[in-house]
Parts: C-alpha cells; sequence; structure tokens
C-alpha cells in the first residue's frame, strides 16, 4: 500500500492563527512545518502551533527562511553563506527550544520561499542550510524539492532527505516550480489540487504549466497555508488520496 507524507508550512500568519483557520488545516495533515522567526514567526506563534498541532498528533518541523518579513521570505537575496547558516540555526534552534517545553523534538527542516527555491539550484546555498542545521543536530530529515541537487546536497552533508512535491503549485517542464510572478502559479481550485497530489503517488508525474508531463518522485507533499481557500484544497487532498487507498503518514512514523 503506497503511502504518502502531507506537510503544510504554519505559524507564518497571525491573523489564520486567531481567527482558527490555521487549525483547520490540521485534520487533513501528516506534519507541520513551523516559521520559526526568519520570515516570519515569534515565540508567541511557535507556541499556538505547536500546541494546535499536537491536538492533531501532526509531526513538527521547522522553516527557516530568509530574515526578511518585509517580503514574507520570497524575494531573493544575496547574503553570504556563512551568514544563512548562522541564520538557519538560530531559528531551528529557537523553534526546538519552544518545542522543548512541551516535551517534543523536531522530526524535519523545510526551508522557506526563496531560500528554498534558489538553494534547490545553488549547491552554496544547501551546503549553508545543511551547515545551519547540523550545527544543531543531524538526526532529522532534511526537506528539498523534488528531482534538485538540494537533495545530493543534503545526502553528503549526512542528512537524511524527503523529497517533496507540491499539490498547490503548478510546474515548469524542467520540474521547478512556476514564479510566482504568474498568474498561475497558484492551483486554487481544491479538487485539481487533489487530482496533482493523487497523479504525484499514482505515476509519479506532474502536469506541467505547457501541458507536458514531468516526472516527480516524492516521499511528502505539501500544501501552502496562505494559498486562498488552504483549508478545503487540504481537504480535498486528503479525501482525494485516501478515497484512492492511499495512507498519509508523517516520515517519522515509517
Amino acid at each position: 500500500m503506497k503511502s504518502i507524507d502531507l506537510n503544510c508550512d504554519m505559524g507564518e500568519l497571525p491573523e489564520a492563527i486567531a481567527d482558527g483557520s490555521q487549525e483547520s488545516l490540521m485534520p487533513s495533515l501528516t506534519s507541520v512545518n513551523i516559521a520559526c522567526g526568519g520570515h516570519a514567526g515569534d515565540e508567541r506563534t511557535m507556541k499556538t502551533t505547536i500546541e494546535q498541532a499536537l491536538r492533531w498528533k501532526l509531526a513538527l518541523g521547522a522553516h527557516p527562511g530568509y530574515p526578511d518579513r518585509a517580503n514574507f521570505g520570497r524575494m531573493e537575496l544575496q547574503i553570504p553563506a556563512e551568514a544563512i547558516a548562522d541564520s538557519v540555526f538560530e531559528q531551528v534552534r529557537a523553534l526546538a527550544g519552544v518545542a522543548a517545553r512541551y516535551g517534543v523534538s523536531l522530526a524535519h527542516v523545510k526551508p522557506h520561499g526563496a531560500l528554498y527555491n534558489q538553494a534547490a539550484g545553488n549547491r552554496v546555498l544547501a551546503e549553508a542550510i545543511a551547515k545551519g542545521v547540523a550545527r544543531w543536530r543531524r538526526d532529522v530529515v532534511l526537506m528539498g524539492l523534488a528531482g534538485s541537487q538540494m537533495l545530493e546536497v543534503f545526502r553528503e552533508a549526512g542528512f537524511s532527505v524527503a523529497a517533496e512535491a507540491f499539490a498547490d503549485r503548478r510546474y515548469e517542464p524542467d520540474g521547478t516550480l512556476r514564479s510566482r510572478k504568474f498568474d498561475d502559479a497558484l492551483i486554487r481550485n481544491p479538487e485539481e489540487a487533489g487530482r496533482q497530489a493523487l497523479s504525484i503517488v499514482q505515476r509519479g508525474t506532474v502536469i506541467a504549466c505547457d501541458g507536458s508531463e514531468v516526472p516527480i518522485k516524492a516521499q511528502t507533499i505539501c500544501i501552502h497555508g496562505d494559498t486562498p481557500g488552504a483549508p478545503e484544497i487540504a481537504a480535498a487532498v486528503a479525501r482525494i488520496l485516501r478515497g484512492a487507498g492511499i495512507t498519509l503518514s508523517a516520515l517519522v512514523h515509517r
């Protein structure tokens, strides 16, 4: 029987935490990636997100990004590799410290936004991420874009890795994510997102923006918490996968 982890980036939007829309995603998920002070997040949002995730028995992970709140970590920056390693370490350590107060450990680390996308094709950046996490611990899973060299860099640094695909993002023919500057970069239709997730798990492919079929092999699928209609998207993805007999299971539970 096939299984897949469903993850979501969380702790990024205080209003979503306050109005309950963040937690409404959680019944559909198996893992959460929690913003930890770079592009978003502070001690209060980390605590609340951890409390919510524990109620739903979800695996916890860190979601470090560029320290650029003004642009939500989605603008490419030119920062020295050592500074990136320092920032990643401080962010992951901050979240791990909060989680420890609840008697839980982090299971994975997933970079955010521009840092993630740049590292997918930039070995130096990927090495800096791995170096930053390694200063904290090595016995965690590093998530990275399926098919990208960042996964190989993470492996070389001694980490277990998980190839990640996206239910709510469109792909370019080369397997990279379509830039958010294009209007069609996001998949907002819940059923369409569910069909893409099902294709990833069953066929190992997605249909790119030009209509071509692109191979995508993944162990985890992301649904962005800030995508419009995210709770409905997450629910549809989970329903369609389960309806096809696919088990939803966190990486740490396999």
